[in-house]
């Protein structure tokens, strides 16, 4: 998923505010992407989101000496998001290799039984005691099952941890507490205004 180009920087104008705008359009990613990645089997959904978290964190770790506590602690939510769906891809990414290796093993195994079965008009079912492969078939199929087993969990637990984020409102607590703190006011700014000619009212 390709960035969104963030509008308005000034190059001369004030870090924290070049910081609180690249906040804002990376939060507000985040949030437009998060309804499609809560569908179970949505992954290239969540593999956006968790890109999208990453550049999050990423940005909120760079401003939390400009930005202060509200950046920590979103920086600590985002990357705990970012887990959750770097855990989702990677029962992704591990999930077809598992099946092309028992697709290869069968295609292996096919091979070896034709060939034993020689110039016979069938395969004797008989032969198939001398498939090689044929105790890791279990094996994968178990893998494969735990591997959809653990995904199904993981995709609980970051609707659990989206839906809390969501309650606790993440995105517009940490863009509010990202805002200017109002102006420090001197001893003579906050003294009362001195009556007209300097005497009393």
């Amino acid at each position: 998923m390709k960035a969104r180009k963030v509008k308005g920087l000034d190059p001369d104008g004030a870090f924290a505010e070049s910081l609180r705008r690249i906040v804002a359009m990376r939060a507000g990613e985040l949030r437009e992407l998060a309804p499609a990645a809560l569908e179970p089997g949505a992954s290239a959904a969540q593999h956006d989101l968790r890109i999208a978290a990453k550049r999050l964190r990423y940005v909120l770790e760079l401003a939390e000496p400009a930005l202060g506590r509200p950046a920590a602690r979103g920086a600590k939510r985002a990357k705990r998001l970012q887990e959750l769906l770097g855990e989702l891809h990677d029962c992704d990414e591990l999930a077809p290799l598992v099946a092309d290796r028992r697709e290869r093993l069968l295609a292996a195994d096919a091979e070896h039984l034709r060939r034993a079965a020689g110039d016979a008009d069938d395969l004797d079912p008989a032969l198939v005691r001398a498939a090689p492969s044929r105790d890791a078939y279990r094996g994968l199929d178990t893998l494969a099952a735990y591997i959809a087993g653990r995904r199904a969990l993981l995709h609980e637990r970051f609707v659990r941890y989206w839906d809390g984020l969501e309650h606790e409102a993440f995105v517009d607590t940490l863009l509010a507490g990202l805002r200017p703190p109002l102006p420090q006011l001197s001893e003579a700014e906050r003294a009362p205004a001195a009556p007209p000619d300097g005497g009393a009212a």
